[in-house]
Order: structure tokens, then C-alpha cells, then sequence
């Protein structure tokens, strides 16, 4: 689709400026990869809400139905997250193979609501109904934050970025 509006966008540059005129407002541009991860995100939200028995309509959503649908992706992740029970447990870099479970890792699941969140307001959806932004969705990913640190032996508090401290000025003077 994206081939035919390049072509057609070159033959309307090459025809007289009259035509070009009404186009000229907007300068036609590809979407984003940004962009475009939030409408597919956006698409499979909605594929999931139109298979959920019953069907879900976007305005009875609530964030309970967000985490089912983060909680049903979690079957597609690929982070290895170490159990209690797990010799690996608390493990950043564990030297075997365990049967652990495979989870969505915590930073795919916060860049997917944050797209979702955005998604919802731009199709329509008012803000303050935003079961993106929900409590419940909030605390849920601050869980999958700290079990996923720990099951990994990593304090998110050391993970944060620092900023090097700044050296002293010298004193030298150059004879």
C-alpha cells in the first residue's frame, strides 16, 4: 500500500503545480516504527477483545480485562523468569538449562501500555476512562518489575543510570 502512495505521490510532483497545491498543506510522510508497533499493538488488543468470551466492546473494557490480556501474552515471552524453587533463583547469569517459565519481560510490557495508552486516547477514548492508565495496570507492572529483578538476582535500583561524577578542575598551568 505504501509502494502505490510513493508512486502517486511522484506523479503528482510531476505534474503541474496546480495539482500539487492541495497536497502541499501536509506533506505526506511514513509512519514511524513507533508508530507503527502502536497500531499493531492497538490491532491485537483488539483482535484479543473481539475473541474474549463474551466479546468485549472498547467502552466496557477495564483495566482488569488489560491484565488478562498482558497476563495471556505472557505465553509468547521470551525472559526466562526463575521460580523460588529454582537452584537459579536470584541468578543473574545462571550456567544450566531449567524448566523455569518463559514470561514477557517487564520493559516489553511497560512499552506496550504506554503504546496502548496512547493508542486508546487517539481512537477516541477519553482520558479519564483510560484502562491503559489504570491502578491495577500500574501496580501490576511494578510486580512484574520486582519479581522479575529478583528472580534475577538484579535490584532495579542499581540498574538506574547514574551520571559520572564531574572531575575536579585541574590546576595546571602550562609553562
Amino acid at each position: 500500500m505504501t509502494n502505490n502512495n510513493n508512486n502517486n505521490i511522484g506523479a503528482s510532483s510531476a505534474s503541474s503545480s496546480s495539482t500539487t497545491t492541495t497536497t502541499t498543506s501536509s506533506p505526506p510522510s511514513t509512519p514511524s516504527r513507533y508508530e507503527n508497533q502502536k497500531r499493531r499493538d492497538w490491532n491485537t488488543f483488539g483482535q484479543y477483545l473481539r475473541n474474549h468470551r463474551p466479546p468485549l466492546s472498547l467502552s466496557r473494557c477495564s483495566g482488569a480485562h488489560v491484565l488478562e490480556f498482558l497476563r495471556y501474552l505472557d505465553q509468547f515471552g521470551k525472559t526466562k523468569v526463575h521460580t523460588q524453587l529454582c537452584p537459579f533463583f536470584g541468578h543473574p547469569n545462571p550456567p544450566a538449562p531449567c524448566p523455569c517459565p518463559l514470561r514477557q519481560a517487564w520493559g516489553s510490557l511497560d512499552a506496550l501500555i504506554g503504546r496502548l495508552r496512547a493508542a486508546f486516547e487517539e481512537n477516541g477514548g477519553k482520558p479519564e476512562a483510560n484502562p491503559f492508565g489504570a491502578r491495577a495496570v500500574r501496580l501490576y507492572l511494578r510486580e512484574v518489575r520486582d519479581s522479575q529483578a529478583k528472580a534475577r538476582g538484579i535490584s532495579y535500583e542499581k540498574k538506574k543510570r547514574k551520571r559520572p561524577p564531574h572531575p575536579p578542575p585541574s590546576n595546571s598551568t602550562s609553562q
